[in-house]
């Protein structure tokens, strides 16, 4: 009899580590991490189009070089992925000239960029990022609609879904996001 009951506790204490273990997991991808997908060219060579990327959705706070992904309450009404820039109270300069961009007078080491800032836009620079806001640009900045355009503009941080954190499929490209 009591190797019965030792049996049927292993069996229960196995089946409440594997509810636990799921409540765990449900909770984290319902209330901490998203998954979705990545649309349009804008973000290579870092991202391309088809990538399902996990991104962090609580306790985020935006910082500069991070890639993030904004919900639909953008100006631009639909869901962006795209790069942080600058944050509130930083001025961001573009030469398109020479393509460099400079936040607060010091210009952005890029090594993820596909290549050299040309493209210009409807805004003027330099520009300063307001109160609660971020600039964003895509790392494809020849095929990136982003905060160089009033299209887009400058992002809400409310409007921020959360941070990119992984790249989880293709599985050949697994790893961290930088």
């Amino acid at each position: 009899m009591k190797q019965r009951s030792s049996k049927a506790q292993v069996v229960f204490d196995w089946y409440d580590s594997l509810v636990f273990a799921l409540a765990v997991v449900m909770i984290v991808l319902v209330f901490g991490v998203r998954i979705t997908e990545v649309f349009g060219h804008s973000m290579e060579p870092t991202l391309q189009w088809g990538d399902r990327v996990a991104v962090q959705i609580l306790g985020y706070k935006p910082e500069r070089g991070d890639i993030v992904v904004t919900d639909s309450l953008t100006k631009y009404g639909e869901t962006l992925i795209k790069r942080i820039i600058a944050t509130e109270g930083d001025t961001v300069d573009i030469d398109f000239e020479s393509g460099a961009v400079t936040v607060n007078g010091q210009q952005l080491e890029e090594p993820y960029i596909s290549g050299p800032t040309y493209l210009r836009y409807d805004v003027e620079f330099p520009v300063t990022v307001p109160e609660g806001c971020v600039f964003v640009m895509g790392d494809n900045r020849s095929y990136s609609l982003d905060s160089r355009s009033t299209d887009v503009g400058f992002i809400d941080e409310k409007a921020i879904f959360g941070k990119v954190l992984l790249r989880l499929a293709p599985l050949g490209s697994f790893g961290k996001v930088l």
